[in-house]
């Protein structure tokens, strides 16, 4: 897709997410250090913060090209459509592709093959 300045951008969405990483991650470094016995530096927890800015500047240029993340939402009403439609499209797509199309055999094998079955000599 092209750059469209008229696409809006889901400021409070990717401000949301990069909040919670921040949170998990430096959790997850304080956790670590204090588990290790090792000296807790500022530089990683500057780092988080200096990702912040990169996080939000980045997204908002991918939602100026069109890209929309789907949400938990959007992809659990997509999971409980599915079974829904499928079985709508497999009760009248069976009838209707039976009649239309014909099913190819499958080629003979050693264990299916039709016709007189010719077995090997033993050996003695």
């Amino acid at each position: 897709m092209a750059w469209d300045s008229s696409r809006t951008v889901p400021w409070r969405r990717l401000v949301r997410e990069w909040l919670i990483y921040v949170v998990i991650a430096g959790a997850a470094m304080t956790i670590y250090f204090i588990v290790t016995d090792s000296e807790l530096g500022a530089g990683l927890y500057a780092g988080l913060l200096v990702s912040g800015p990169m996080y939000i500047v980045f997204g908002a240029v991918l939602a100026k090209f069109g890209y929309q993340r789907k949400t938990f939402k959007d992809l659990r009403a997509a999971r409980e459509a599915a079974p829904a439609q499928a079985s709508r499209n497999g009760s009248s797509s069976t009838s209707s592709t039976s009649s239309t199309s014909t099913r190819v055999r499958p080629a003979p094998t050693r264990r299916t093959t039709s016709g007189p079955q010719h077995r090997k000599p033993k050996k003695r």
